[in-house]
């Protein structure tokens, strides 16, 4: 496959315009729509503009690669567009952006256009194949210049492959390791950076590459122990225990691009900090001082959870399906009280069920505190807060006392390698295998069982009880919240805060705040698919076209399906959306209906408890939601 394979006629514009960086990724996004590689464009426009939070893909020297990797994209493709004027991108060198490349990928197992893009993302690196592009006439002559540098650049690579002559070389032997969020431009951009700028002053260097494609030119064991010094220019976590002892350089993929040289002359001062596996010097961590505490606790918080969840979804649905049997099965009317406790066990093949589905849950905790001291203190960090969240398991303080040891944890072994980074590095070995884990875990029993539980255990029950005993105004109350929260930022920290109360409410046996959450995120895409067949001069054609597939993703419990409409005019949408949820959350809790399964959407309603008034509260909170959009939303032509 070929660069101009990807890259078509309809997907260029050598006389772009634009006023600011929305507007150019707008056209952009247009251009590969009309080149026919988008089932989606209003979520792929989201992908590109999620990836642009992370970081701008204006990499500088007038040069932008935005790119985007969804489900949205039904073939890999290209779009170019020049722009005589140039425009504001925010760009890394704070200069005017006049070359833009826009890439789609999709998510298939067939990653083989991801070398394709690479190789262009290399070739962006040459000023003269630049040159040519800005100045092309024709897009034919466009295209013709793409193919022949692609072509030269073919050439050079197999000339690589071939067998050659050691070359007499300075002493410095450099690795190097590039990476980014998506894995598709800035990855090998920043190696080809590195590459040429290593080249030119004399040195060796291996550069690995961890795109989406897979980590290519992986660097070997043998390599490592022989490298004096380590480049590794990633945006992404990379394994980092393989260099410990090496000197090691950890810095933003943007500087492997804009900053080759100065990396490389750092390495040759020999002015670089020993790696020590574990330890604090992770890629993630390099950059902390950049990040507020908030959004490290946050980052933490959500490394825990997304790794819990696995085990609750698994667990809690299939739980679930052992309430249903037993409830299709037996007449509870017919049971003595001291039966109906049972209830969930009493036929085998409920009882399969919830035994399987317990084991899975009762890892939730311990999975939860451990991820979180891992992200805090990396490998160290897992054992100690796992045995954390096993004592908050078994204890009283349940979810938040899990909550309390990830993060006891994390900071205590990160305390124990400071105290400890002055014993010699021969004891290295022993630190990770024996001292860590010895004393971490001694500690954290005592923190967990003298200073967590006795007053967080209290206060989990003072909070369980409560919320048990939630009834009429007050529950109604609590639906209203959790189901506006769901809405309120779609899928940010406001939405996944109200996720993990609710998660955390199923282990404690509340299983109608789940319900009240779950419901909550279902309403705001429902409410936006209705409103646009309900109010079409509200919307525009692309969002009148993309605006029923939102039935599906709110049908699924996928928020975020939202989220294009709400970005593209957040003061109108999302007041109509949160009011929606709030009313759904409200009817939700009002009726008392639960939810053990903390995932699953429409797929999870057999085993919702009171189903009929759960689908009600569906149905009206959508219906809210979509009438208080056609109130407050302007008509497309206005907005």
């Amino acid at each position: 496959m070929k660069i101009t394979d990807l890259l078509v006629k309809e997907g260029i514009d050598l006389n772009g315009k634009a006023a600011s960086k929305r507007e150019a990724i707008d056209k952009m996004v247009d251009l590969m729509e009309a080149a026919g590689k988008l089932a989606d464009k209003e979520a792929y426009k989201a992908q590109v503009l999620k990836r642009e939070e992370e970081g701008t893909t204006g990499i500088g020297e007038g040069i932008a690669i935005p790119h985007g990797k969804c489900e949205a994209v039904k073939a890999p493709g290209l779009a170019a567009m020049v722009l005589k004027d140039g425009v504001d991108y925010e760009s890394l060198d704070g200069e005017p952006t006049d070359l833009i490349f826009l890439i789609a990928a999709p998510n298939t197992k067939d990653n083989v256009h991801l070398d394709v893009l690479s190789r262009l993302s290399v070739l962006l690196m040459d000023e003269e194949f630049t040159g040519k592009l800005r100045n092309a006439k024709t897009t034919e002559e466009f295209l013709k210049y793409v193919d022949e540098a692609e072509q030269e650049k073919l050439t050079e690579e197999q000339e690589k492959e071939e067998p050659k002559s050691q070359e007499v070389q300075r002493g410095l032997n450099l690795l190097a390791v590039t990476a980014c969020p998506t894995g598709i431009a800035h990855t090998y951009m920043a190696a080809e950076a590195l590459e040429k700028k290593a080249k030119e002053m004399g040195y060796s260097i291996k550069v690995e590459t961890r795109g989406s494609g897979g980590a290519k030119n992986v660097l070997t064991e043998a390599e490592i122990k022989e490298a004096d010094c380590i480049i590794v220019c990633v945006d992404t976590n990379v394994p980092m225990d393989r260099f410990n002892g090496k000197k090691v350089i950890v810095r933003q993929v943007s500087d492997g691009i804009n900053k080759a040289e100065e990396l490389i002359r750092l390495a040759e001062s020999g002015n670089v900090e020993v790696h020590h596996s574990g330890k604090t010097q992770t890629v993630s961590k390099e950059r902390a001082g950049k990040e507020s505490a908030g959004h490290q606790i946050y980052k933490h918080l959500m490394n825990g959870v997304s790794h819990m969840l696995p085990f609750v979804v698994g667990g809690g649905i299939l739980i679930a399906i052992a309430f249903l049997i037993d409830g299709m099965s037996v007449d509870l009317s017919s049971l003595a009280p001291e039966e109906r406790g049972n209830f969930g066990t009493i036929t085998q093949a409920a009882a399969l069920f919830k035994g399987i589905g317990g084991t899975a849950f009762g890892f939730m905790l311990p999975i939860l505190a451990g991820f979180i001291a891992m992200s805090i203190a990396d490998r160290p960090g897992l054992v100690v807060g796992f045995v954390g969240g096993a004592i908050a398991a078994n204890g009283k303080s349940g979810f938040l006392g899990a909550l309390a040891a990830g993060f006891a944890a994390g900071y205590l072994i990160a305390g124990m390698k400071k105290l400890l980074e002055k014993l010699p590095e021969s004891l290295d070995g022993i630190k990770t295998i024996l001292l860590y884990p010895l004393l971490g875990v001694f500690l954290i029993g005592v923190i967990m069982q003298y200073i967590v539980e006795p007053p967080v255990g209290a206060l989990n029950t003072l909070l369980n009880n409560g919320l048990s005993s939630m009834n009429g105004t007050s529950s109604v109350l609590l639906g209203i919240i959790l189901g506006a929260m769901m809405a309120a930022d779609l899928g940010g920290p406001i939405n996944k805060a109200a996720y993990v109360f609710g998660t955390a409410s199923i282990a404690a046996g509340n299983y109608n705040i789940m319900a009240a959450v779950m419901i909550g995120g279902m309403v705001p895409p429902c409410a936006i698919a209705l409103a646009t067949l309900l109010f079409k001069k509200k919307f525009t054609e692309e969002e009148r076209k993309s605006g029923p597939t939102n039935f599906i993703m709110g049908l699924s419990f996928i928020s975020e399906g939202a989220i294009p409409f709400a970005a593209s005019d957040p003061l109108h949408v999302l007041p109509a959306v949160i009011i929606g949820s709030g009313v759904a959350g409200a009817i939700s809790m009002a009726f008392n209906c639960t939810l053990m399964a903390p995932h699953g959407g429409i797929f999870v309603f057999p085993v919702v408890g009171n189903t009929l008034m759960y689908l009600l509260a569906l149905v009206v909170g959508t219906i809210v939601g979509a009438l208080l959009l056609g109130v407050l939303k302007k008509e497309a032509a206005e907005a």
